[in-house]
């Protein structure tokens, strides 16, 4: 038996060694492969690998969900401004790459008065789908219909700078007297008496038309309450689009294919699943437009569109709320593209409510504030700190950084030493994992550079703008996306209407006005009350004044984020969410890059 097992022994390590070399050879096989891959990559520069580009001019979008509606006095926002903006076309419109102005409808404008007053020149050969010429009347029409809609339209707000004009009377003929008729005069009817207790309903007055007329069919003058040198960019919003006739058409329970519109595109095909537009021949540039049909693919979710993107069901994705982890997968790829969009998130302070009267308060929470941590850390680099107000437009101007010394001097000089005596602050956020995180980290560096606590108070969105309107808050958390460029109807929609009575009132006017109040050549009447002087718009309020007064605290900027195909071109993604379909063109003779290694 010994020796049967000393003739065994060679066997078994042969087979051994065998093995081993077997495994060894495999694991030289795969570490090579690795090196391989490592030193010359063979992955697509592009997330969706692209082999050629369609045979036909058809710009496959998707956009998110499909538009609810097709009324341009309802776009608040994409997908349904996307569609307005390719079916219509305003006065103006905006330059996806500039921002500015350039002229549409309107050839030409100016301005005698420095922005009082504005003159648009519309085109003669610009037509409606039907043929007919688009003529000022239709704006008036179309700018009054929006403002009598009120609340119900997008951005009623971008109105409140348009002067009204008053309904003029009409001539009230007297009623005959009973001596100049031969009927007898009618019975007196005495007004029944209002049981007591009854509530009546207070009547709403109509709203005034706007002082918007007309010079002939090619003029339009503009009349405003205060000068806006602007006002081009503002109207090249989707919301001041002419329509054709009373809007009625929008009203239907089904849309409707045969809407009479004048962009460069029209509809053609609306279904529960799909929507086609298809190039209008009657637009006045047709023959620029190189695109004939747009598709609009819709998707639920961010990973329906990226699926329909890989899978090349479409050329473009945009308007996906992509997760953290799904941008850190696509940041790499060229097709991937990512713009600071035109909107901002910040806490506003209760100006009621003291001591966040105080501007030295005030600041002490802005500076206190190391805004890099929050977009990396707690945002996970997914937007961009708010050193400002203005993502867009407006001029340069001097921006926060954090300051803790500073911070702590100003808490000290308003009587609240290392934070002692200061008030729990209430802050008031809507119910978010990442305005939750932020939140507390915010919380964090107050009580760790200030001394002070705070309690978030966590509300359900709906609930905000109640929470806002009674007060119940030292600072509340709100997210504005801005409608246009125009930097004073943006600066509107962050503090109007108070912000003008607290500068004035306080003598903080730091524009570049030689007469304004910082300057010391302006004085405020005696006893007169800056709330009732407070114009409805910001139109003389710089940016820079708004950051001395820091009514509300810039926290950050969101990032938008979009897929294009490299065969598309003119696709051209920006911080105000405009995309001009009339500029996109395919390129038939793209064709990928072929690594260098091959032949």
């Amino acid at each position: 038996m010994e020796q049967l097992n000393k003739n065994l022994l060679p066997a078994k390590w042969a087979r051994f060694r065998v093995y081993l070399l077997c495994a060894l050879a495999s694991l030289f096989a795969l570490f090579s492969a690795s090196c391989g891959t490592l030193d010359k990559p063979v992955s697509s520069p592009y997330y969706a690998e692209v082999v050629s580009p369609p045979a036909k001019k058809e710009f496959r979008w998707s956009n998110g969900r499909l538009p609810k509606t097709f009324d341009p006095a309802m776009a608040a926002a994409p997908p349904e401004s996307d569609v307005v903006r390719a079916i219509y076309e305003c006065l103006t419109t905006t330059d996806p790459k500039t921002l500015e102005a350039v002229p549409a409808v309107a050839e030409k404008w100016s301005t005698p008065d420095n922005g009082l007053t504005w003159n648009f020149q519309i085109r003669k050969d610009a037509v409606w789908s039907n043929g007919k010429p688009i003529k000022a009347d239709d704006f008036i029409r179309s700018w009054n219909r929006l403002a009598q809609l009120e609340d119900k339209a997008a951005h009623p707000e971008l109105l409140k700078n348009f002067g009204r004009l008053k309904p003029t009377k009409q001539e009230v003929k007297p009623s005959p007297t009973p001596w100049d008729s031969d009927e007898p005069p009618p019975p007196i009817q005495k007004p029944s008496p209002t049981p007591v207790g009854t509530v009546t309903e207070p009547v709403k007055k109509k709203p005034e038309n706007l002082d918007v007329t007309a010079q002939g069919d090619n003029v339009l003058i503009v009349h405003l309450t205060a000068a806006d040198t602007d006002l081009p960019k503002l109207v090249a919003n989707p919301i001041f689009s002419p329509v054709y006739g009373d809007g009625s058409e929008f009203t239907a329970a089904q849309p409707e294919n045969a809407i009479i519109s004048n962009g460069a595109f029209r509809l053609s095909l609306v279904t529960p699943e799909s929507l086609v537009l298809d190039r209008s021949d009657t637009y006045r540039a047709s023959s620029t437009v190189t695109i004939d049909t747009v598709r609009f693919v819709p998707a639920e979710t961010a990973d329906e569109a990226l699926e329909a993107y890989r899978s090349g069901k479409v050329d473009a994705v945009s308007n996906a709320e992509f997760e953290p982890v799904a941008l850190k997968l696509l940041s790499p790829y060229q097709d991937f593209r990512k713009v600071t969009h035109g909107a901002i998130n910040l806490y506003e302070f209760n100006p009621t409510r003291a001591p966040f009267t105080d501007r030295d308060v005030r600041e002490a929470l802005t500076i206190a504030i190391e805004r890099e941590r929050l977009t990396e850390g707690e945002m996970e680099g997914a937007t961009r700190p708010a050193l400002r107000y203005l993502p867009i437009g407006g001029k340069q101007v001097k921006e926060i950084v954090q300051d803790v010394e500073r911070a702590k001097q100003l808490l000290s000089d308003a009587g609240f030493p290392n934070g002692q005596g200061f008030p729990v602050v209430r802050l008031v956020i809507n119910r978010n994992d990442a305005q939750q995180r932020i939140a507390k980290a915010v919380a964090r560096m107050w009580k760790q550079n200030l001394g002070i606590d705070s309690e978030i108070l966590i509300k359900e969105t709906a609930e905000m703008d109640g929470v806002r309107e009674h007060g119940d808050y030292d600072l509340i958390r709100r997210g504005i996306v801005f409608p246009s460029s125009d930097a004073a109807s943006n600066l509107s929609a962050i503090f109007a209407p108070g912000i003008r009575s607290s500068i004035e009132s306080r003598g903080l006017f730091q524009s570049a006005n030689a007469n304004s109040p910082a300057n010391g050549q302006e004085k405020r009447e005696p006893g007169s009350d800056p709330k009732t002087e407070a114009l409805t718009n910001l139109s003389s309020v710089s940016e820079a004044d708004a950051l001395f007064e820091l009514k509300a605290i810039p926290l950050y900027f969101p990032t938008s984020y979009s897929l294009v195909k490299p065969y598309v071109q003119g696709f051209e993604p920006n911080g105000l969410d405009i995309l001009s379909l009339k500029d996109v063109r395919i390129d038939n003779n793209w064709q990928p890059r072929r690594p260098s290694n091959e032949s």
